[in-house]
Order: C-alpha cells, then sequence, then structure tokens
C-alpha cells in the first residue's frame, strides 16, 4: 500500500507535524504547499493528496460551496471530494496587512481607501487564505463591496507565493497583502532580503485558525484514526520540549529564535485533533457570508462540511 499523502504549510505551525514523524513514526509522506490552502484544495480534489493541515477559511469556503453545487445539481458526491475531521490549533491566526517598503503614500490601512485607482491586492491563489481574509478585511474597514466574490471593489492578483507577494508590493504591481504575521516580520527591516515589505495594520482571522481534512475515502478507516493520533502525540512532544520547537523553527524554517519564542506564547494547538466543532463551521460560515465569500444559500449544511463532529 502506497504511503499516505498528508499536505501542509512549511511554517512554524508545521512543527508538531515534524515531531509527529520523527518521534512517533507517523507512516505517510509530508507534502509542502508554500502557496497555502488553495493550492491544496486543487490537490485534494484531483486525489494527489489523501490529508491537509490547512486554514479553517479556506477550507469551509472551499466545501460551502462545493456542497451546493452538488445541492443544485443533485449530483452525488465526488470521489476525489473532502472534508474537515480535525482541529489542528485552537486560536486564530494573525495576519499582517503589508505593503511595499517604500510606499510613503500607504501608511495604514485606510490609505488604501484613499488612492487614486483602485487598491490592488495580492494574494496566493483564488480561495486561499489570504484571498478569503480580504473580504474579511472590507467588512472591518467598511468599505464599499459587492454581493458576490468575483465582483468586487478592489483588484484581485493571485501571485502564487509570499515571494512573489513582496516582490509585487515593491515594484507595485499590487499595493498590499496579507500573510501570517511571524512570517512576514522577518521582512521589515529595510535590509531584509530579498523584497523587505512595510506593515500597515493587522487583523485576526474571526475562528480558530489551522483545520485538518481528509478524502471521504478515508473518514471512518483506521489510518485516518492513527494519523490523528500520531499528530496528538506529534503535538503533546511539542509542548513539553519548547527549546526544541524554538530549534528546529531557528534553524529549519528560517525564523529568528526570538521570533520562534513570541509566537509560543500565542499559539494555542488542539488537546484532541479529533474532530471540529458544529458551532466552529458555523460561526465561519456566518462570517463567510457577511464578507460576502458565501452566497447566502451556501454553507446551510454543515455536516457536508464535517467529516468527524466533535461535541461541543
Amino acid at each position: 500500500m502506497a504511503p499516505l499523502r498528508i499536505g501542509f504549510v512549511p511554517e512554524h505551525f508545521s512543527t508538531p507535524l515534524h515531531f509527529a514523524k520523527k518521534y512517533f513514526s507517523l507512516s505517510a509522506e509530508l507534502v509542502p504547499f508554500p502557496a497555502g490552502t488553495g493550492h491544496m484544495v486543487s490537490s485534494l480534489r484531483s486525489g494527489e493528496l489523501d490529508i491537509a493541515i490547512g486554514l479553517t477559511e479556506g477550507w469551509v469556503a472551499a466545501l460551502a460551496t462545493q456542497s451546493q453545487i452538488q445541492a443544485d445539481q443533485n449530483n452525488s458526491q465526488p470521489n476525489n471530494e473532502f472534508r474537515i475531521v480535525g482541529t489542528y490549533v485552537d486560536s486564530p491566526l494573525c495576519w499582517a496587512i503589508s505593503t511595499g517598503h517604500s510606499r510613503d503614500d500607504i501608511i495604514e490601512v485606510a490609505d488604501l481607501d484613499d488612492l487614486e485607482e483602485e487598491a490592488i491586492m495580492g494574494v496566493s491563489r483564488i480561495g486561499s487564505g489570504s484571498h478569503i481574509m480580504g473580504f474579511v478585511l472590507a467588512d472591518r474597514e467598511e468599505w464599499t463591496h459587492p454581493d458576490t466574490i468575483e465582483d468586487h471593489d478592489f483588484v484581485v492578483f493571485p501571485l502564487r507565493n509570499f515571494e512573489n507577494l513582496r516582490k509585487a508590493v515593491n515594484d507595485e504591481t499590487a499595493d498590499f497583502f496579507m500573510w501570517e504575521y511571524f512570517t512576514s516580520k522577518r521582512y521589515y527591516a529595510a535590509d531584509a532580503s530579498p523584497h523587505p515589505i512595510k506593515q500597515i495594520g493587522e487583523i485576526y482571522s474571526p475562528w480558530s485558525s489551522w483545520k485538518i481534512v481528509a478524502s471521504t475515502q478515508m473518514i471512518g478507516k483506521p489510518e485516518l484514526d492513527e494519523v490523528l493520533e500520531k499528530v496528538n502525540l506529534g503535538i503533546k512532544h511539542f509542548r513539553e520540549h519548547q527549546e526544541e520547537a524554538v530549534e528546529y523553527i531557528s534553524s529549519e524554517l528560517d525564523y529568528e529564535k526570538e521570533d520562534a519564542m513570541e509566537w509560543l506564547k500565542t499559539v494555542r494547538f488542539a488537546e484532541d485533533v479529533r474532530g471540529v466543532k458544529r458551532t466552529v463551521v458555523e460561526k465561519t460560515v456566518e462570517v463567510l457570508k457577511k464578507a460576502k465569500v458565501l452566497k447566502e444559500e451556501e454553507g446551510r449544511d454543515v455536516e457536508k462540511i464535517i467529516g468527524i463532529m466533535k461535541s461541543e
């Protein structure tokens, strides 16, 4: 039998997954996706991944939209569909809002609404967290925004990865983008290379930040249960060996030790990763509708989003 393929974002949040493989014989191929959750959605649906760990908003938006398409077309479940089966991180994600280091016309988020032309928001991919959070930001800032994600008052520019986003805000092909705070922070120094950036604000996701999804073909199988248990063990090791975690993050993932130590104070991994609470998904759907990421009829049936339900 071929090893399971687990998609993950190769950032500091992946440290417990590394420990699960190193110390607890997690039997899987760990497949890095630096472009983020949106890319993993595509790979899950194409059958290239069995399990993935990504951002809550990306999974919920993709699943709510897909479930509505199936309902409208009266289709059965596709072979390569997936569901949320676990909660990886309980704390929200802090998104830094950044622009080019020398953009003197953009000092704070409010300046984006005062540009002569429509602001251009760089994102990794359509449907990614960096894309969806733009609409949450628009709602917070009370910018005029539309009824659908395809028609909005700022231009969305997909750029695939973090380096391309930093480059774009410096050559002014984009005006701003959002990325996780500590990953962004090391590029705020004027001499950072390549492509230094400037922080103009921040926004927290209004939900717990990271979830685990799995192919529907895996749900109910012992292989999935084993993976979730090994991730639990990796998280336990992470909690009990903070110095080792800092060393791994700073040496293998290109973060400063001081930043890794500061991040440890802010992150809260799940006590048990199995399952997701219905109320968490419902809250996420509610906010995504308010931000016009989802249409009113989308996301009503959360059981088509959740594969393993966690008790409240």
